[in-house]
């Protein structure tokens, strides 16, 4: 999240639009533009200081340094007024800008090159129907050697590889849309799949979880244990429109994607991403032994627990369904990377408003109480508990993770 505006701009907008109900089909080109502007989430990234237009500006953080989010209003000489569609479609399919210089895969050309010429056509002619704000963005924020873009073209040849989203003939109209919006305009795999030492996807862990900008964004396949094969289709489809189900709470970079784009898709969408993601991979891996209970960490853990969190959370980690998320089977505390719980523990979390889930819970800090091992101690506990089973956490992770909060306040 990017800050207290940031955060009630995000609420506001949320709770002002509500889901787009009309069919995709029904809409005009302009109006199926918004619908896919909405699909790719463009505004979370692209939302100017005002809240409200596309004007950019925010920086992103990448494990290169931080990216200056450019103007993709229609203003002659901060935004792309004075680009053609097919500067448009160069750019969303290829990563190219029109004076020829490369854009950096933060913004994600990668799963946009799987998007029609007609989609974006449609894309470009909403944003032309937008005003124009004058907001010139620094293009340049990069430290050397990446501030190159042209090493981005050995980048691309390494990492890219373009080309339209072509339909499974052997798979269902209704899966194909879903791997569609999946694998193309809704990018998921830009957070959802771990990343190789240059920044690329590593294919072969596709969605099973990575790290970003201090989160974890946890295993979305089929996968029982770590992913989301456990999850109905109805709970999936209701985590995306509402942020909320009884084991977990969009907050954080999530909760933008809630916000500005799950939300407000139509129902046939989101059951269609439902189809497809619970029919998605996954290795299906195995637990690991728990922690035995009678284990120090887990005895300190357990106490801090009863202490801490179980008046929200219950004793027996089953939660309070619509406010505060089981930790019993919850695969975000599953996950290998503790990332996730131990980002939450230290500083708080903010869970998303929706029209459908307005109440917004939040959980506060627990930084200023509680020790590095303590932290441990209680996230060991929790993922070695109720049937949970997952790797011991350590000091020296809660140190690391505190060090990286403390630079992230809000």
């Amino acid at each position: 999240m990017r800050g207290a505006i940031l955060a009630t701009a995000l609420t506001v907008a949320a709770l002002a639009a509500g889901p787009v109900r009309a069919e995709p089909d029904n809409y005009t080109e302009s109006e199926r533009g918004r619908y896919l502007t909405i699909l790719g989430d463009c505004m979370a990234c692209h939302i100017g200081p005002d809240g409200q237009s596309l004007a950019g500006g925010h920086l992103l953080e990448t494990p290169f340094g931080k990216i200056s989010v450019p103007n993709i209003t229609p203003d002659d000489e901060t935004g792309i007024g004075r680009w053609t569609a097919d500067d448009f479609d160069q750019a969303m399919r290829h990563g190219v800008r029109p004076d020829g210089t490369h854009l950096y895969p933060a913004f994600p050309y990668t799963s946009f090159t799987k998007m029609s010429r007609a989609d974006n056509d449609a894309i470009f002619a909403y944003l032309r129907t937008r005003p124009a704000v004058e907001h010139r963005v620094d293009r340049d924020t990069l430290p050397f050697p990446f501030n190159i873009r042209l090493l981005m073209a050995g980048w691309n040849w390494l990492n890219f590889t373009p080309g339209e989203f072509q339909p499974d003939p052997q798979r269902s109209a209704e899966y194909n849309r879903g791997a569609y919006l999946v694998e193309g305009p809704a990018h998921c795999g830009l957070c959802h799949t771990p990343r190789n030492l240059i920044g690329g996807d590593q294919t072969s862990a596709h969605l099973e979880g990575g790290a970003l900008q201090g989160w974890f964004a946890p295993n979305i396949t089929a996968d029982k244990r770590l992913g989301i094969g456990d999850w109905s289709e109805a709970e999936i489809i209701a985590y995306l429109r509402t942020g909320h189900t009884e084991r977990s709470a969009a907050s954080g970079p999530m909760a933008e994607v809630v916000a500005y784009s799950t939300s407000q898709m139509t129902e046939a969408d989101l059951k269609a991403i439902a189809v497809y993601l619970r029919e998605r991979g996954g290795a299906g891996s195995a637990a690991p032994a728990p922690v035995p209970a009678e284990d120090s960490r887990m005895r300190a853990g357990a106490a801090i627990y009863d202490d801490t969190c179980a008046a929200c959370h219950v004793g027996d980690g089953s939660g309070a369904t619509g406010m505060f998320p089981r930790l019993a089977n919850n695969q975000l505390i599953l996950q290998d990377d503790p990332t996730g719980i131990l980002r939450v523990v230290l500083q708080g979390s903010q869970s998303v408003a929706t029209p459908q889930a307005p109440t917004a819970p939040s959980m506060p800090s627990f930084s200023w109480r509680l020790t590095d091992q303590q932290v441990a101690d209680v996230a060991t506990f929790i993922r070695n508990s109720w049937g949970n089973a997952a790797p011991a956490v350590s000091a020296e992770q809660v140190r690391k993770m505190r060090e990286l909060t403390a630079e992230r306040p809000d």
